[in-house]
């Protein structure tokens, strides 16, 4: 696994043993490409990742230049890889600033924090059903703006989940055996 662009493009990233299935590089470059048609470039963006896994998506979000990248959860194994591919943006000049919550992503969003985030990555595992996937877009609202971006990956062979009222779908796409659901504010649709 590796950085498909930008400040650290080419690097190696670690991950995680039976931990998590991380997405793949062909998705990851799909989904930045979607990303970065919707956005330009993604300097000054804040960057929200739940279920991180590895913290690939992560660090492609800092290579690609996005402000600031916080990443969730709450495999303990998970958390030590994504922290450990984190740090390699602590030496590279111009990268944004990162964190990395160990916690349920559910409690984690129950959290009053006072940052909103211009895109969210959902990336549970495939196993996780469609109810558990809703309860979190629907406690993601107060995180979001008008204008950010929602993608949530799941198994290309389940069936779909149902994206709550204050968020539209914009587009699905499939990658081999994933597909990116986005979706945007009722707003901005």
């Amino acid at each position: 696994m590796r950085i498909i662009a930008g400040l650290a493009k080419g690097r190696n990233l670690l991950s995680p043993i039976g931990a998590t299935r991380p997405t793949s590089d062909r998705a990851r470059e799909a989904l930045f490409s979607t990303l970065e048609s919707e956005f330009g470039e993604l300097t000054d963006v804040y960057f929200l990742d739940l279920y991180c896994g590895s913290g690939a998506v992560a660090a492609e979000a800092l290579s690609r230049g996005v402000a600031l990248v916080h990443a969730v959860d709450n495999d303990e194994k998970a958390v030590k890889i994504s922290r450990e591919n984190l740090e390699l943006f602590e030496k590279i000049t111009g990268s944004g600033t990162w964190q990395v919550f160990s916690s349920n992503v559910q409690r984690f969003l129950e959290r009053k924090y006072s940052v909103s985030y211009d895109i969210v990555f959902i990336d549970p595992p495939y196993e996780l059903d469609n109810s558990s996937v809703e309860k979190v877009l629907i406690l993601l609202q107060p995180h979001i703006k008008p204008s950010t971006i929602v993608a949530v990956e799941r198994d290309a062979k389940s069936t779909a989940f149902q994206w709550p009222t204050y968020l539209l779908p914009l587009k699905e796409r499939a990658y081999g055996h994933a597909v990116i659901y986005y979706g945007v504010p009722a707003q901005n649709g």
